[in-house]
């Protein structure tokens, strides 16, 4: 079999940083870490090519090639999704698709040959037994879990690693926590599902063998699930290797707010190499987080834990909803106000919408609120529900947020507020690079040249240059992460 394995393209939103990677030469922000591990489950006998359509065109010849054209897609990517199919189609190929976008509206996609819902690890291997036997079904689904430490790493091989600004890897599936908005414990289930710790070491292995030097992503919803492994065994090996490594890598992920209340956790993620953690606060209202069964994050100090955490040597970013039933007009200004004082400099702020996977989609659809399918993007603009704030003053609340926050002025105040707390405990070892000189100069020209708001730009750049030495590249990173941030929320002064 020669199979042809498509990630689709994902639109210019908040998390694309697709006007930020053209300052350091890349072409994505990551390699899509579902279908590279898909090919893994794949008979090795079998042909296989990856086209990543974030990093390159797919054209007739590659469709033409293949036996079956695999496309792994989430809802956001939907789009792109319906190209492919169309260009699948004009070229006669069959079409095996999985993901969450499939899973979660299988109804939607009836030029689909075979649908591989659910987790692949159980329902891959039913199409494949099937496909022996040339009875290949169009659906397989399954109620059940995998047992992630059977999953095999992905293949890195398929992709130059060079093309991606990091890369991937996933350590546990699965949510403890069950809010309303979230559609995680619906495709994951709420059991926390975690791979041996010698897993993660290979796939740590495999990345470094790849050539690749820099950050790696953790993609888990909730990294902490297990605080007791992570502490006793998993942490203290990845700390042993990335000393013997010479710290190649630095790591990301996401975990929910009661990381802060664990100083000892906090210390082993720092000293393992953890620079940046992404969790969901969603809002400063307490009615909404209890309307939304965010229990975690009621009735405690959110300002506080935020600042333990980047005291301990971790950035928080974060995650940040307007439109809860109980919402007021006050939220957009105590929205605002929380994000400024916290220095959160990378705050991702979205409109509630109902993933049809969610409790809150079942809730609204009772309540005869819904008015379409959620796009997957909760930062265009759009609503796929009825609100019980008015519309149009909702919709003005949240682009007074994003205009407010991500105007050049604000931006940068929260990046020095940030810079001058922060106190990193583990220097990223990874060498200077041509790429990163070209960001410096590229930086330079686009931000302090060209932008009308160059003088923000000029002020933190010396000011880090002579108060903040250390720290001077991260004052640039951030630079380009803000044109990023004022690009996708439509140019905001």
């Amino acid at each position: 079999m020669k199979i042809l394995l498509t990630s689709p393209e994902y639109p210019d939103t908040y998390w694309s940083f697709k006007h930020a990677l053209k300052f350091i030469n890349k072409k994505a922000s990551n390699p899509p870490l579902g279908l590279l591990t898909v090919a893994s489950m794949l008979p090795e006998s079998w042909e296989k090519k990856l086209v990543d359509l974030n990093v390159r065109e797919l054209h007739d010849r590659d469709i033409l090639w293949a036996d079956y054209v695999f496309i792994g897609a989430m809802s956001i990517q939907s789009a792109s999704v319906h190209q492919i199919i169309k260009k699948c189609q004009k070229n006669g190929a069959r079409i095996v698709a999985g993901g969450p976008l499939f899973t979660g509206n299988p109804e939607k996609y009836t030029h689909v040959d075979h649908m591989i819902l659910n987790e692949a690890e159980i329902t891959l291997p039913m199409f494949l037994n099937d496909l022996q036997t040339h009875r290949p079904r169009r659906i397989y689904r399954t109620s059940n879990f995998a047992d992630i430490k059977q999953t095999p790493p992905p293949d890195y091989s398929l992709i130059d690693a060079k093309e991606y600004a990091q890369l991937s890897l996933q350590y546990s599936r699965g949510c403890p926590f069950n809010c309303e908005f979230c559609e995680i414990t619906t495709l994951l289930g709420r059991k926390f599902r975690t791979k041996s710790t010698w897993q993660i070491l290979n796939e740590l292995q495999n990345i470094y063998l790849t050539g690749f030097r820099g950050n790696v992503f953790f993609v888990d919803d909730n990294f902490i699930g297990n605080r007791k492994r992570l502490k006793t065994d998993l942490l203290p090996a990845v700390i042993n290797w990335n000393e013997k490594h010479s710290f190649p890598f630095t790591f990301t992920t996401e975990a929910s707010i009661n990381l802060a209340d664990d100083p000892e956790l906090m210390d082993q993620m720092v000293r393992a190499g953890f620079v940046k953690v992404f969790v969901g606060i969603e809002s400063p209202d307490e009615a909404s987080l209890q309307e939304c069964n965010k229990h975690l994050n009621s009735e405690r100090n959110m300002m506080e834990c935020v600042n333990r955490m980047q005291s301990a040597g971790l950035e928080v970013t974060a995650g940040f909803i307007v439109g809860f039933d109980n919402d007021t007009p006050q939220i957009f200004q105590r929205q605002i106000d929380f994000i400024q004082k916290s220095g959160i400099i990378t705050a991702m702020v979205g409109l509630l919408n109902a993933p049809s996977n969610t409790r809150l989609y079942k809730r609204l659809l009772k309540e005869g609120r819904i008015t379409k399918k959620s796009s997957g993007d909760n930062t265009d603009y759009s609503l796929n529900f009825i609100p019980k704030m008015d519309k149009e003053l909702l919709l003005n609340g949240y682009q007074n947020i994003v205009s407010s926050i991500y105007s050049s002025k604000a931006y940068y105040e929260r990046v020095v507020r940030f810079l001058k707390l922060y106190e990193p405990r583990l220097r990223e070892r990874t060498s200077l690079t041509f790429d990163k000189i070209m960001a410096l100069i590229r930086s330079i020209i686009l931000l302090g040249v060209l932008s009308k708001n160059r003088i923000y730009y000029w002020k933190l750049f010396f000011w880090s240059l002579f108060r903040r030495p250390k720290l001077f590249p991260l004052a640039i990173t951030y630079s380009i992460y803000g044109y990023h941030f004022q690009k996708v929320f439509n140019d905001i002064p």
